[in-house]
C-alpha cells in the first residue's frame, strides 16, 4: 500500500514509497502549493491567494510531525505552518494525466451486444444524469428513449450536460433531404463514416441527434469507434500510424456565408501518445503536397484506415426511431448513415452541440456529491 515515509535526517524530508517499492521525494514547494490554511486559499472558491511561482525556489522543510492520525504538520523555511492529511496527499501524489476521475474508455467493435442506452425523463434526476454521463464516458455514446417528439426537444438533453454551441449551421441543424443542400448530410444519400466539422478550431465535441419522425426503412444510423480503430492500425501497421498521426491534412468548408479551415492529423495524440481524438470526412479532407514516395505511403495509410472504419469488424447499425436520440462524441466515434428513399416516408432529426468537457464535469461534480452523502450516512 502507497505512504508517506518522514525522515529527519540529513534534514527533514517526505518520501512517497509506492506499492511496487519504488520511492518518490516530495518536493517542498510541491508540498507548500497545496495548502489549505486560510491565509493560503478562498474558503468559498477554493483558489489560492497568492501566486506559488513567487514562493522561494530553494524552500526548505524545516520540520514535519505527525500531529494526529492521518495528519501531518509542516514547518516551512519562509516561516509559514501548514497542516496536510496524508490520505489527500497519497491520493494526488499518484494523480496522472491519465487519472482524471473519469470512467475508463472501453474501446469497442461490432461485437458489441447492446447499445449504451437509458429511457429519458423530462426532469431527469441525478440518477439517471450520472448513469448516462457515465455510459456515454466509457463508450463514447449512449442511445436515449422516449424524447418528446417536439421541435427543439433536444435542447432539454443538451442542456442537461452541457452548453449549446453554435456553428455555423445554427444553435441546431435540420437533417432531412432538401433542395439545394450546402452539406450531402441534407440528401438521401448514403454518408461515409466521419467526424462532423473537422474544419472548426477546436470541432465541436459532441453531437446529439433527436429523431422526431422515421418512416424510412434505410437511413440506418451507423457508428464506429475510432479510438478501436486507431489502436488495431497501431498494432497491425505502426508505420502507417505513424503517418496518419503526424501528417496534418488540410479541411475546408465553404458555402455562401462562412469558409473555414483547418489543419489535423487524422489521428491526434496528446503529449503522451495517447489518443486524444480522430479527423476523417472524406469529403473535405486535401492532403498537403509531399515527396511523391511520402505522399504515396500516406495515401496507402489513409486506405487502411478507411477499411477499418467501413468494415464490419467495427460498424455498429441502428435504428432511430420516432422520440430516439443519440448522444456521441464526435471526437472519438464517426457517424454515418445508410442510404434512404425519399419516396417511402418522412426521416426528420435535429442536431446539436455542446464541448466536450460538460459530460466530464457533471460525472464528476454527481460523483462527489455520492461520496459526501455516502460518508455523512456512515
Amino acid at each position: 500500500m502507497p505512504q508517506i515515509e518522514l525522515s529527519d535526517t540529513p534534514t527533514p524530508r517526505l518520501t512517497l514509497r509506492l506499492a511496487n517499492g519504488s520511492e518518490r521525494v516530495i518536493h517542498p514547494l510541491w508540498l507548500r502549493e497545496r495548502c489549505t490554511a486560510e491565509a493560503s486559499i478562498d474558503r468559498r472558491t477554493g483558489q489560492r491567494l497568492y501566486n506559488p511561482s513567487e514562493l522561494d525556489p530553494q524552500l526548505r522543510l524545516i520540520s514535519v510531525t505527525r500531529t494526529a492520525l492521518d495528519e501531518l504538520t509542516v514547518l516551512f523555511s519562509d516561516g509559514h505552518t501548514s497542516r496536510f492529511s496524508e490520505a489527500v496527499l497519497l491520493a494526488e501524489a499518484g494523480m496522472s494525466p491519465d487519472s482524471d476521475g473519469l470512467p475508463a474508455r472501453l474501446a469497442w467493435n461490432a461485437s458489441l451486444a447492446t447499445l449504451p442506452e437509458a429511457v429519458w425523463q423530462d426532469q431527469p434526476s441525478d440518477a439517471l444524469r450520472f448513469d448516462i454521463a457515465e455510459k456515454f464516458l466509457r463508450y463514447g455514446f449512449i442511445v436515449l428513449h422516449n424524447v418528446p417528439r417536439v421541435s427543439l426537444a433536444l435542447f432539454g438533453v443538451a442542456e442537461s450536460f452541457g452548453f449549446v454551441r453554435d456553428t455555423n449551421f445554427g444553435r441546431h441543424f435540420d437533417v432531412r433531404s432538401v433542395p439545394d443542400a450546402n452539406d450531402l448530410a441534407y440528401s438521401s444519400l448514403a454518408l461515409d463514416p466521419h467526424v462532423d466539422n473537422p474544419y472548426r478550431e477546436p470541432s465541436p465535441g459532441i453531437q446529439l441527434l433527436h429523431c422526431l419522425v422515421n418512416e424510412t426503412q434505410g437511413g440506418l444510423s451507423t457508428l464506429v469507434d475510432g479510438l478501436a480503430c486507431a489502436d488495431a492500425l497501431r498494432h497491425r501497421d505502426p508505420d502507417a500510424y505513424r503517418l496518419l498521426t503526424t501528417i496534418p491534412v488540410r479541411f475546408q468548408f465553404t458555402d455562401r456565408d462562412a469558409e473555414h479551415v483547418a489543419w489535423q492529423p487524422h489521428v491526434k495524440l496528446d503529449e503522451r501518445g495517447t489518443f486524444q481524438a480522430i479527423h476523417v470526412s472524406p469529403r473535405l479532407d486535401f492532403a498537403p503536397l509531399l515527396p511523391p514516395d511520402e505522399l504515396q505511403a500516406f495515401y496507402a495509410a489513409r486506405r487502411q484506415l478507411d477499411s477499418l472504419l467501413k468494415s464490419a469488424e467495427f460498424e455498429i447499425r441502428f435504428r432511430l426511431g420516432d422520440g430516439d436520440l443519440v448522444m456521441f462524441d464526435n471526437r472519438r466515434l464517426l457517424h454515418g448513415r445508410t442510404s434512404f428513399d425519399i419516396r417511402e416516408g418522412k426521416r426528420h432529426l435535429q442536431g446539436c452541440y455542446i464541448d466536450i468537457d460538460g459530460p466530464r464535469s457533471l460525472y464528476r461534480v454527481l460523483r462527489r456529491t455520492q461520496v459526501q452523502q455516502s460518508r455523512a450516512a456512515e
